[in-house]
């Protein structure tokens, strides 16, 4: 099936591929917040852990597959982390050091989300920095080595509080090390059609770079790759975030127990807040038209409905009209929204005008969204409002120079 992604300029997609990852990491700051009301910060803090755990070594290896620089090595890792909606680019800054192909450092010059829980107090930032990065860095590396051990030289709370750069951490591939083990999840996310979603393959010919198995870059350059590798990063991106989702349903639904209603109250919370940004920050990233129109554009374009191989949702001039998916059956994003659950549909349309709304018909697994303008401005649903707490929300991406790193 054809990307959604693939109607974009080379350039456009350029833009909007940094945008996917960014978004991807501001899931958290949707979903969390709603965690922690409900279950307490200790359970946040193991959502979040099970969360982690149960996607990234999926998407990271899919990634690896796509752009070719599959390996076992500490550059591997690094080049997974570089297009990981766990490590956005500039929003969480890692800068990286190889030494070899079994050691590298790196350490990060910017954190967003440090600075977004900081102001919390500092057992949220031990919560963060200490308790979910532990298990999930090296969770992480698992796709590429499992020997691998990623250690803090120093990290957050900041000692002094402006200490910089806010962590660094080494990387060290040893045959000595233990063998860091799947948590359980991990199989569960597995079997899902999200992470079996087969996307079209990458297509060599094009103008510019159709992989990643050149040399590591300081700073991944979007705009030296072709159409076809960029499409591809977009619904790779998308996957990544639909795979992270469903690791935080399994995560939230042990604890809500037989309560489901909770479990869907919280999940279409996390969504409708991370729907109302995306939506703006594409709009904004892509300068797209106002209006019924420019709604409908950001919907086609938006990681709730995309892939196309996993969502499947076809795009009229002012309706959206959704059928029964693979992403259905799993239980993602899409699922939550029915005729009586329009909540995330409000928020991409309210972020792209507020004078937009959504009449929604037909079942809860096929159903017609038309957008309609109205004479009154809809205050800013809360969910969004409570993602907007997070930087990330406003951040601004900088031009820079891509240089390759040499081992030293």
């Amino acid at each position: 099936m054809t990307s959604r992604y693939a109607a974009l300029s080379r350039d456009e997609l350029a833009v909007l591929v940094p945008e996917l990852l960014l978004i991807g990491q501001l899931i958290d700051r949707s979903g969390m917040a709603w965690v922690i009301s409900n279950f307490g910060r200790e359970e946040m803090l193991q959502v979040a852990i099970e969360e982690w755990m149960g996607a990234s070594p999926i998407y990271t290896r899919r990634m690896q597959k796509a752009l070719k620089f599959e390996g076992t090595d500490v550059i591997t890792i690094f080049k997974g982390l570089q297009l990981d909606i766990g490590a956005p680019p500039q929003f969480m800054d890692f800068r990286y050091t190889v030494h070899d192909r079994w050691h590298g450092e790196f350490h990060l010059d910017h954190c967003g989300a440090l600075l977004d829980v900081e102001p919390m107090g500092e057992d949220y930032v031990r919560g963060m920095c200490h308790d979910i990065e532990d298990p999930t860095f090296d969770a992480t590396a698992v796709a590429t080595n499992r020997r691998a051990q990623i250690r803090p030289i120093h990290r957050p709370p900041r000692m002094p509080a402006d200490r910089h750069p806010h962590c660094a951490w080494t990387v060290i591939i040893d045959e000595s090390y233990p063998e860091v083990e799947d948590h359980p999840v991990l199989d569960v996310v597995g079997r899902t059609r999200a992470a079996r979603t087969a996307l079209d393959p990458i297509d060599p010919s094009g103008e510019g770079q159709a992989d990643y198995s050149g040399p590591l870059l300081s700073d991944f350059d979007f705009a030296a790759f072709s159409h076809s590798a960029l499409v591809r990063m977009a619904d790779e991106v998308c996957l990544q975030m639909h795979l992270l989702n469903l690791s935080f349903v399994i995560a939230v639904g042990k604890r809500a127990g037989t309560d489901t209603e909770l479990a869907t109250e919280i999940c279409t919370k996390q969504l409708t807040g991370v729907a109302g940004v995306a939506a703006e920050r594409i709009r904004n990233a892509l300068k797209l038209p106002g209006g019924v129109e420019g709604a409908l554009k950001v919907l086609e374009l938006h990681p709730m409905l995309n892939p196309a191989a996993y969502v499947d949702a076809e795009f009229g001039p002012d309706v959206v009209h959704v059928r029964r998916s693979p992403a259905h059956e799993d239980g993602a994003w899409v699922s939550l929204v029915r005729p009586d659950e329009v909540r995330p549909l409000q928020a991409v349309v309210g972020a792209v005008d507020p004078h937009l709304n959504v009449e929604v018909t037909g079942e809860a697994q096929e159903w017609t969204a038309r957008v309609i303008e109205t004479d009154t401005a809809a205050k800013e649903l809360s969910e969004v409002a409570v993602v907007k707490f997070s930087g990330g929300s406003s951040f601004d991406f900088e031009e820079r120079n891509s240089l390759p790193l040499t081992v030293l």
